[in-house]
């Protein structure tokens, strides 16, 4: 749950190499259905390209639940992997890489085809634009009204919020934390209510 980098923007870099033209896109896409619109987003933008390869982080960099590539019609292993590799390599989460292929009549072979995607990815994430993400976890706190002034109090230091509250007998409330913060505020949390006040972790 360590904090990742992920795109700021997106990103298009185009090149030609033996006729044929590579346009390479990179976006933010936070999970697969996210990757994958922008995959058909991309798809719609240029119905004339012969490919359209593509890969996808779509989670945080170590996720390999939220991976996925594909050749879309160029030999088996000489797009989407490479594609992939490189966005892997980058340490880059929440990311999805298209690259459209306007065939230009002469063949590049496997080795070629390889390189061709590889390296317009490549480039592209030297210009790409990073911000950073920090994943949240999430959890429930139960409280009483006298303590929620310092609840809200420890939230504002620890860069935490409320997702949802239920306020009935008791204060019920739904929080996410940043993973970063979570021991601190946890911490505070026993010593300022004197071991009252616990964290319950909600399953994701």
């Amino acid at each position: 749950m360590q904090p990742y980098p992920i795109p700021a923007a997106s990103i298009s870099v185009s090149e030609e190499i033996k006729k044929s033209r590579f346009i390479t896109l990179l976006a933010p896409t936070s999970g697969v259905a996210a990757a994958k619109a922008f995959v058909q987003q991309v798809r719609d933008e240029h119905p004339a390209a012969r490919h359209h390869c593509w890969a996808f982080v779509a989670g945080a960099p170590d996720d390999s639940q939220q991976l996925g590539f594909s050749d879309d019609g160029e030999p088996s292993g000489t797009a989407g992997k490479p594609i992939l590799a490189q966005l892997m390599g980058s340490g880059i989460g929440e990311i999805t890489a298209v690259v459209v292929r306007y065939y230009g009549g002469i063949k590049l072979g496997t080795g070629g085809l390889v390189k061709a995607y590889g390296s317009g990815v490549q480039q592209a994430l030297k210009q790409l634009p990073l911000a950073h993400k920090v994943p949240q976890v999430e959890y429930t706190l139960q409280c009483d009204y006298a303590q929620l002034p310092l609840v809200e109090n420890l939230l504002q230091q620890t860069d935490g919020r409320i997702l949802q509250g239920e306020y009935g007998a008791d204060v019920l409330l739904h929080l996410a934390l940043p993973a970063t913060g979570v021991e601190l505020f946890g911490n505070k949390l026993r010593d300022l209510s004197r071991g009252n006040l616990h964290l319950t972790p909600i399953s994701q």
